[in-house]
């Protein structure tokens, strides 16, 4: 589902997605309070979801629907709207993507989001988590919440909050992939977190990663 406050990008979005294989744009919406309306009623398995937004802006409405639905949200933004973004990390949004990125990154990106992933865009969102969790905000996590985790656990979790995806963790570990997505499951097990936006988040607030030590 497209719900942008911009009939002519909720029209572009929906068909630049409408035209790929396995994919359905089920409904579009113009505010957060549609959105939530036909979130409920549709039941989409990806919200594409603008931050800025009249009557309800989108971080209210993803808000609500991460803890009401099975839905998953992915954010769009602009490099000014830091703020938001940090906020929508908080609430579970599963990525964010420009709104100018190139039509095969938003076909991926929802393709991602929808399997299960996080779109963990270096460009983005460890750029917005190093500014918001490390300069303007205390260590609000009590580091010790780590110590589940084993040492390759740990080492795991370090590359996940650096923006490196399973592939490029199983060439830096020297494992295979298939490693890696049990160690990304088991972190995010014991530590009940939502994906690997909320992972990297936790990482950050708990000084276990650092802007200085990446």
């Amino acid at each position: 589902m497209v719900v942008d406050d911009q009939r002519l990008v909720r029209a572009g979005f929906g068909v630049i997605l409408g035209a790929e294989p396995g994919i359905t744009v089920v409904g579009e919406a113009g505010d957060g309070e549609e959105a939530l309306e036909l979130v409920r009623r549709l039941a989409p398995a990806v919200v594409l979801m603008d931050i800025r937004m009249p009557v309800m802006d989108g971080l209210a409405a993803a808000r609500v629907i991460l803890s009401e639905t099975d839905s998953r949200v992915l954010m769009l933004t602009t490099f000014d709207s830091d703020e938001y973004v940090y906020a929508a990390l908080q609430a579970g949004a599963s990525g964010f993507l420009l709104k100018d990125a190139p039509s095969e990154q938003l076909v991926a990106a929802v393709r991602s989001v929808a399997a299960g992933d996080a779109l963990i865009d270096p460009s983005i969102t460890r750029r917005l988590i190093e500014n918001f969790v490390t300069a303007s905000r205390p260590q609000s996590e009590d580091p010790t919440v780590l110590n589940i985790l084993t040492p390759r656990e740990r080492d795991v979790l370090r590359l996940i909050a650096q923006g490196l995806s399973n592939a490029e963790i199983a060439q830096r570990l020297i494992v295979e992939e298939n490693t890696v997505k049990t160690h990304v499951s088991r972190i995010l097990m014991k530590l009940d977190l939502r994906d690997r936006v909320q992972a990297v988040v936790l990482a950050y607030q708990c000084g276990f990663v650092t802007a200085d030590h990446r």
